[in-house]
């Protein structure tokens, strides 16, 4: 079996998911070929083909173009058959030979899966899968369904179509690409990430009464609610309670310029540290000794960072919202608190400041339990096995 994996980039190193996807599909004999528009120098793991270059130069564009042409010259049945399902989707003959050079690296794959990781890698690319003879897969995350048909509707109205069986990191997602068009007989399956919990440090659950660190891993941008978060913080300090909230990620410039106005206007210069991006391993040793793991995201799809945060012990509180309540679960691996709410975030880290070590200790160890066994990276892969081999009926 061959499956053909279609990203923007070549995954980096932190990118477990994808890593341990390839890793665990080589390892039971099936072959890997990644399709991306670029590719990292330290990517090995499999064969890239990278898709045809766009350029602003007309000129090297039409060399490109014409070079692309006669490289897919042998593969002319293929095209044949792109042309017509293209033609029925009522696509101009301008637009199919643009769509046939941005293709062009897949129409030449020989592939018994070609598979989307994203949704919206798909647009565009609907009809390709069926024209080189493969079965199409597609990814939800929460981008492609929580965010992107909000900016166009209808987005995935020809996707819904063509494509042979879906993939999500959770029952909500999936639910709401159902409520969004896509058929409830379409063949799915929902594989959440996983984590390798032997190579994580452990955390040393204990909140010391001078000062708890309070630790958020998000991109700087609007979805991940961090003005909740920090709203919650000056009630915290209003309340007396002494803290640092370190906050690790990078992203919109604007998002950041707002929420490091928000900080000043609020009084919160000393308590909240903006980090920037920090490599994985540097994240991991926040993780390992902080206090408390914040999610106030105004909405996810399944969030990698709250299961790692859990997977090492921390005391997790997230958003009663979207996936959340399926990673967390609430008063037993972690706590969830009311959407948009910075009281009700503020409440729940004041009760878990509150409870005994042994309360904490519970919740720490069943974190890390559910994690150990239903979110390792060995179920992740044997289910990405059953995925492909698993008749379509």
């Amino acid at each position: 079996m061959v499956i053909g994996i279609v990203l923007s980039q070549t995954p980096g190193y932190s990118e477990t998911f994808f890593h341990s996807k390839i890793k665990g599909l080589q390892n039971s004999g099936v072959e890997v070929r990644l399709f991306s528009q670029g590719k990292s120098d330290g990517f090995n793991l499999c064969s890239v083909t990278l898709s045809p270059k766009v350029t602003a130069n007309s000129f090297q564009q039409l060399a490109y173009f014409i070079k692309e042409f006669f490289l897919l010259m042998p593969h002319l049945p293929v095209l044949i058959r792109y042309i017509k399902l293209e033609r029925r989707e009522g696509t101009s003959l301008p637009k199919i030979f643009k769509k046939m050079y941005l293709n062009a690296h897949l129409l030449k794959a020989k592939v018994d899966w070609l598979h989307f990781g994203f949704a919206t890698l798909a647009l565009s690319s609907e009809t390709v899968a069926k024209a080189i003879g493969a079965k199409m897969a597609v990814s939800f995350r929460g981008f492609d369904i929580n965010v992107y048909p909000i900016k166009h509707p209808h987005c995935y109205k020809t996707l819904w179509k063509h494509v042979d069986k879906v993939h999500s990191i959770s029952q909500y997602l999936l639910d709401k690409a159902i409520s969004n068009g896509l058929s409830k007989h379409t063949p799915s399956a929902i594989i959440t990430p996983a984590v390798q919990l032997d190579t994580l440090p452990t955390n040393n659950f204990a909140i010391s009464s001078d000062k708890i660190s309070i630790v958020t891993i998000a991109r700087i941008t609007w979805i991940k609610g961090l003005d909740v978060a920090i709203a919650a913080m000056a009630i915290l300090k209003a309340k007396g309670l002494k803290f640092t909230y370190y906050i690790i990620g990078d992203g919109d410039k604007n998002s950041f310029e707002r929420y490091k106005f928000m900080v000043y206007e609020l009084g919160l210069m000393e308590e909240i540290v903006f980090c920037g991006k920090l490599t994985h391993q540097e994240t991991l040793q926040h993780l390992s000794s902080a206090n408390i793991y914040v999610q106030s995201s105004l909405n996810e799809g399944f969030c990698n960072a709250v299961l790692e945060a859990q997977a090492i012990g921390v005391l997790t509180i997230a958003s009663n919202v979207g996936g959340l309540s399926e990673n967390v679960v609430d008063g037993k691996t972690g706590w969830l608190f009311e959407n948009f709410s910075s009281e009700s975030l503020a409440q729940r880290i004041q009760m878990v400041v509150s409870l005994s070590d042994a309360q904490k200790n519970t919740i720490s160890q069943n974190a890390r339990k559910r994690v150990k066994e239903e979110f390792n990276i060995e179920k992740q892969q044997k289910e990405w096995l059953e995925f492909y081999a698993t008749p379509i009926s």
